[in-house]
């Protein structure tokens, strides 16, 4: 049994983890940080963010609209991110040779364009810092005895003065996390697609239309922006929207729902007067042909069958009754969906330790003096666009400077 003492002790090998580490090795240059993961793998999820490429935040710098893209915290992380948001993020990085760039959408990646960089800056701070990594080596519980943790793992005991917890959605963490006195909100999938059986929509595989309105029948469910048609359905932003603000809601329809697409984001009535408009100078051409502005001509024949109309008439035997059907359909294109399918690799969890116990100003438990949480291991978790690495960020940033040497 091991009978060092150090002054902080971290549960996660993620970008939480590494962060809290590091920040807090620069404040005090000769503390004695341990970091342990269960895998094999350190900064898995960093590794895969944005296809590869980490997305480190986004752009937007007002606090007050940033929190705006968080399902579950978005009251509690107002303060944090006054204090620690994207701009200082950006900064940071910037500040330990990772230059970042913004995309149009409002992403931020590094420049190199590529996740190693970050994670070959945070091995090498570690390595500076004399900060020991554990792999491979899986917390079994914990206790907090005499003014300091006792950390149980597989492959022997810890004692630190100091507790973090940045292991996202581990369920073995989170049973000991609940012995300890926390209540934990039971977890559900959020940022997932949408599975759709229908053969001829998914045959239209990787098409994209940007302005789109999509609401899920009977319940309040609505968002905006790119739906993706994929070999398995519906993705997106707009869907990936819907899936996080209805995690819970579409958890308990069993993930079978209807969902309505307005594919051109405008009502039934201004759809009906944009395609007489078009139609006045496509003359006698085929209606096939001759695709709405914004509708790829694919979707556009499709949305044509849709509606009970041939694509192939000519757009002069077009009667007002189907220009008023065809608007209805691209207003009103609804379809089932069954089931869903993970986001590319990132999953993301609703759920976790219930905001009431952390106090926002340190993420310290209220329940437990010097156990510290960051992460998905809170129920904190945010739409696609970095808003959830911004998170993770901000609560390891405020535990670093909040823990005391």
């Amino acid at each position: 049994m091991s009978t060092r003492l150090y002054d902080l002790i971290i549960v996660g090998g993620g970008a939480s983890g590494f962060f809290c580490a590091i920040n807090y090795s620069e404040r005090f240059l000769n503390s004695k940080v341990l970091i342990l993961e269960a895998s094999n793998k350190l900064l898995s999820k960093v590794r895969i963010s944005g296809g590869g490429r980490c997305n480190v935040t986004n752009k937007c710098s007002d606090p007050k609209e940033f929190i705006k893209n968080y399902p579950r915290g978005e009251k509690e992380l107002l303060g944090p991110l006054s204090r620690f948001g994207s701009n200082e993020t950006v900064r940071w990085f910037e500040d330990h040779g990772i230059p970042i760039m913004a995309e149009s959408d409002g992403r931020m990646f590094p420049v190199s364009n590529t996740s190693e960089s970050i994670i070959e800056c945070f091995l090498k701070l570690c390595k500076d810092h004399s900060i020991q990594i554990s792999c491979s080596n899986r917390v079994i519980g914990f206790n907090r005895k005499e003014n300091k943790w006792i950390v149980n793992c597989t492959q022997q005991d810890y004692f630190s003065r100091n507790l973090v917890i940045c292991s996202g959605s581990d369920g073995r963490i989170w049973d000991c996390l609940e012995e300890l006195g926390h209540t934990i909100i039971s977890p559900v999938a959020s940022l997932f697609t949408f599975n759709v059986s229908l053969k001829s929509l998914k045959e239209l595989s990787g098409i994209s239309v940007n302005s789109t309105i999509c609401t899920v029948k009977n319940t309040n469910l609505r968002s905006e922006g790119p739906v993706l048609i994929t070999h398995w359905g519906l993705s997106g932003p707009a869907i990936l929207k819907l899936s996080a603000w209805g995690a819970r809601i579409l958890e308990s329809m069993s993930y079978e729902f209807e969902i309505c697409i307005n594919w051109l984001g405008k009502d039934q009535r201004t759809i009906t007067e944009l395609i007489q408009e078009h139609f006045k100078t496509s003359g006698n051409k085929q209606l096939y042909n001759v695709p709405m502005n914004n509708i790829p001509s694919r979707l556009w024949k499709f949305l044509c069958q849709r509606a009970q109309i041939n694509p192939e008439m000519s757009i002069s035997n077009m009667s007002k009754d189907l220009i008023v059907d065809l608007a209805q359909t691209i207003s009103n294109d609804i379809y089932n969906i069954a089931g869903k399918s993970t986001f590319k690799d990132e999953f993301v969890t609703a759920g976790g330790i219930h905001l009431k116990e952390i106090n926002f100003k340190t993420f310290e438990s209220k329940i437990c003096p010097n156990l510290f949480l960051a992460g998905e291991v809170l129920d904190i978790d945010g739409i696609t666009g970095g808003f959830n690495f911004q998170a993770a960020w901000t609560g390891a940033w405020i535990i670093s400077q909040s823990i005391d040497s």
